[in-house]
């Protein structure tokens, strides 16, 4: 990366934290990078390939190595393909207004972390490739998620409706129905605690599954519904705004509990061996072990 000064690298580092700065719940990586050249001018070099590389600009590689030094400065947090910054990222960014100075200090605080580190012998020691093995991972997984991501989205409502309806069961709760394909009243699982149903709260579950973020609105409607000992489990492919999350957080009287595509994969892989033969041919998904450095 002798091309890329360090003044640039900051630049397109001060880009991706505008990106973020009033996201509070993150971006995917991938539609960071992919906003990248409709906010600077990129140069030839930034955007040709590396040999070893083909799939992915130099800029992306560049801007994603440099991000390294930023995760352990405290500055960004790298989770589940989405990219978040911490205060301490904002304030760096207001401090230090030069794209240069910015990058700099970042990478001090990398080079303090690693002065510090505990030495382990038997482990990798060149710098570069312990550097490389999280960089890897990063990738993969991104990718990984988007794949699946893709999987989910492609599948009919009534199809994700099912695999929730199969969670439920593997977190070993009862499904007593499950709506049929057509108009309902805004119910489409009815779970219980135990076999008969004799225990509260009943769970009543609504499935949204969709491109579009629920709203507000979309979740007070649900909310009426909910009895007083009725939990109320919200899913929602497309996820949820910040007012329909604010909304469930304020909730005193009804109890809900949100379900976005990223908590619902989580929960899958949580409960995967719990799952019925017939739930995994539905979702089936297949662990591929990494390198990963040691701390």
């Amino acid at each position: 990366m002798a091309d890329i000064t360090r003044k640039r690298t900051g630049e397109f580092l001060r880009i991706v934290f505008e990106q973020l700065w009033d996201k509070t719940e993150g971006l995917p990586a991938k539609d960071i990078l992919d906003a990248i050249p409709n906010s600077i001018q990129l140069t030839e070099y930034e955007k040709g390939f590396y040999l070893s590389t083909p799939n992915s600009p130099r800029y992306e590689k560049i801007i994603r190595f440099a991000t390294i030094d930023l995760v352990h400065a405290g500055w960004l947090v790298k989770s589940k393909g989405r990219w978040f910054i911490t205060e301490e990222g904002r304030q760096a960014y207001k401090k230090y207004k030069d794209p240069e100075d910015f990058y700099k200090e970042a990478a001090r605080l990398f080079y303090e972390w690693k002065r510090n580190r505990p030495k382990k012998e038997g482990l990798i020691t060149d710098e570069e490739e312990v550097q490389k093995i999280p960089f890897t991972i990063e990738e993969a997984e991104e990718k990984a998620r988007e794949q699946i991501k893709q999987f989910l989205q492609k599948m009919n409502a009534y199809e994700f409706q099912e695999l929730v309806a199969d969670l439920l069961r593997a977190m070993d709760y009862h499904v007593s129905w499950v709506a049929p394909p057509g108009k309902d009243s805004g119910i489409d699982i009815i779970a219980y605690t135990d076999p008969l149903g004799a225990s509260v709260p009943r769970i009543k579950v609504q499935v949204k599954h969709r491109d579009q973020s629920t709203a507000v609105e979309g979740l007070r409607a649900f909310l009426s519904v909910l009895g007083a000992d009725e939990l109320g489990l919200f899913v929602s492919s497309g996820g949820f705004t910040s007012g329909a999350r604010e909304e469930a957080r304020t909730q005193e009287r009804r109890k809900v509990t949100l379900l976005d595509l990223e908590n619902f994969f989580d929960l899958w892989i949580e409960h995967y061996e719990k799952l019925s033969q017939e739930a995994r041919q539905r979702f089936p998904l297949k662990p591929i072990y990494f390198l990963a450095p040691v701390e």
